[in-house]
């Protein structure tokens, strides 16, 4: 079968692999319909790995696809359904895993396409505990998405950042596919929304998904349209994922007790953090990783309602897979870059 592997940093090559053969138990055999890619994808291809893994190595970290045959003692899936794959080797059995805490499990495996081999392919067996249905309504591209770009969002604004109604947030990069996630979901909430884009093509694009300010950070400092806009009051909550280049900034622009959630570093990983501000304005800041696969069935429920909807910036097939991870490097991308592997689609 088809498969897109690293072979090393910068290399990707379209392959013939094995078929990964019957499911045993507690596992699924999947044929693998939509991949999104993210920026885990962009590090693992720049060999930013943060644990050892052997080459080649099979990318993809986000998709879903439809179950073509289950294992003994499978019950969660059916033959023929449309799933969500939760991208982590979560051990089912810990604490966090038996409480649906998936993303703090105490024995993960690893990282689908960063750590193990990923979901660009055309099958694959992994174990029935890390689908989650798609409901009637939600398409293949809406279930690849829930995983990262939309449940991740989730476990931010909702689980972590608490985000209530008739607050204000400042979400950074809503051009990006998570930002894009977090200003539909933030507005459906009843949030008021400010957002920052890299240039001026993305502002309107960003106001028709539901954000009522929109800054390009190229052309304006942020963190003084942020005051302006609150009359210095500043945002209940920071949605943060860029990392050092907007890291003081973000903080400037929280009320005092505010709360900043950050998911991300894509512009560095280290940044300095002032900490009289920190304890006087009484500021909480949270790291959030990954989501609960509760989370990606609530992001799918929405998508299925018509609440929220993927924003797809391009569909490409195996051979156009450098010429997409080039535009995600360059942030040249409004929403997000699927790779579809259906029979008669861009991927076939």
């Amino acid at each position: 079968m088809r498969a897109l592997q690293l072979f090393g940093d910068r290399d990707l090559r379209t392959t013939e692999i094995d078929d990964p053969g019957a499911p045993g138990p507690g596992e699924v055999r999947l044929r693998l319909s939509v991949v999104a890619l993210n920026h885990i994808d962009v590090w693992g291809w720049r060999g930013m790995a943060f644990a050892k893994r052997k080459l080649p190595l099979t990318v993809g970290a986000e998709a879903s696809g439809v179950v073509e045959a289950i294992g003994p003692g499978v019950s969660n899936v059916l033959p023929g359904q449309l799933v969500s794959i939760f991208g982590a080797r979560v051990c089912g059995l810990c604490r966090p895993c038996r409480e649906g805490r998936d993303n703090l499990c105490e024995h993960v495996g690893g990282v689908h396409g960063f750590h193990l081999n990923g979901f660009a392919q055309d099958h694959a067996v992994i174990p029935a505990r890390q689908l989650v249905p798609a409901p009637f309504g939600c398409d293949a591209v809406g279930a690849a998405l829930a995983p990262v770009t939309f449940g991740t969002v989730e476990h931010m604004l909702f689980d972590n950042a608490k985000l209530e109604p008739g607050e204000t947030i400042l979400i950074h990069a809503g051009g990006s596919g998570i930002g894009t996630a977090a200003i539909q979901l933030a507005k459906r909430q009843g949030a008021t929304v400010i957002t920052t884009v890299g240039s001026d093509d993305k502002i309107e694009p960003a106001r028709a998904l539901g954000a009522d300010h929109v800054i390009n950070y190229r052309e304006d400092r942020f963190e003084g349209v942020v005051r302006k806009l609150t009359k210095k009051r500043g945002v209940d909550v920071v949605f943060e994922h860029v990392g050092a280049d907007t890291w003081a900034g973000s903080m400037l622009c929280m009320k005092r007790g505010g709360r900043l959630v950050t998911c991300g570093s894509t512009s560095g990983p280290s940044a300095s953090t002032n900490l009289m501000m920190l304890f006087q304005q009484q500021l909480r800041l949270i790291g959030s990783f990954g989501c609960r696969k509760s989370n990606m069935a609530n992001a799918m429920r929405k998508m299925a309602e018509g609440l929220v909807h993927p924003v797809i910036d391009t569909t490409v097939g195996f051979d156009d897979i450098a010429v997409a991870l080039d535009r995600m490097e360059g942030r040249r991308v409004f929403g997000k870059i699927v790779l579809d592997l259906r029979p008669g689609q861009a991927g076939a």
